[in-house]
């Protein structure tokens, strides 16, 4: 399986005009294939939609794209609001949970890191090693590395009822010593960000 996340930058104000335009033409493009969630910005760059699609193969994704765009369907008409676009390939880590419709919260953190060349192999098995533990505290809802766009990138995004969960969970993960993962990793890192982001009604994580 492979990822697609797609990231569009909002002219400003445009945010609840481009939501409905995009939730009406959706029922037309889901009968191709499945969105796997959609969110905007709350905390961080503002006026940002990100909406990821999952595909069995890059081959698949080009089908869909070319036949929902023959359709007439798709894309939906919010061209005018947009003032940039960004796409990127990713492929799930091996512990990273099926994209399936699930209801986790009202906050999702959306966090991105830029790793030294040829470090991915090791973050995963950092990873690997302390994941369970820290998944008990809050869902983790994937994490995945680029195949296509920004290389290196390593994007994990995680679910908390509220911002006020998010900061209580995080602390708790540090204090325990459970999170950050524990064995290194932080002198691979060249840099990092992140944003919360609001799921809309129409995400199938919710």
């Amino acid at each position: 399986m492979i990822i697609e996340m797609r990231t569009y930058q909002l002219k400003p104000r445009s945010l609840p005009e481009t939501m409905k335009r995009f939730g009406e033409a959706l029922p037309a493009r889901v009968k191709f294939s499945p969105l796997g969630g959609f969110w905007h910005t709350d905390v961080g760059p503002l006026n940002r939609i990100i909406h990821i699609w999952p595909y069995a193969n890059l081959g698949e994704r080009e089908h869909i794209r070319a036949e929902a765009a023959k359709s007439g369907a798709w894309p939906p008409k919010i061209g005018e609001f947009i003032e940039s676009m960004e796409s990127k390939i990713l492929h799930p880590a091996p512990f990273s949970p099926p994209l399936e419709p699930r209801r986790l919260g009202g906050i999702y953190e959306f966090r991105s890191y830029i790793y030294k060349p040829g470090s991915i192999p090791k973050v995963i098995d950092t990873w690997s090693a302390a994941i369970g533990e820290r998944v008990k505290l809050s869902p983790l809802v994937g994490a995945w590395y680029t195949e296509l766009g920004p290389l290196n990138q390593w994007v994990h995004v995680w679910a908390y009822k509220d911002a006020g969960e998010r900061q209580r969970i995080r602390a708790e993960a540090v204090k325990r010593g459970i999170w950050p993962p524990p064995g290194g990793g932080g002198d691979l890192l060249a840099s990092q960000e992140n944003v919360l982001a609001i799921p809309a009604e129409f995400s199938p994580l919710n």
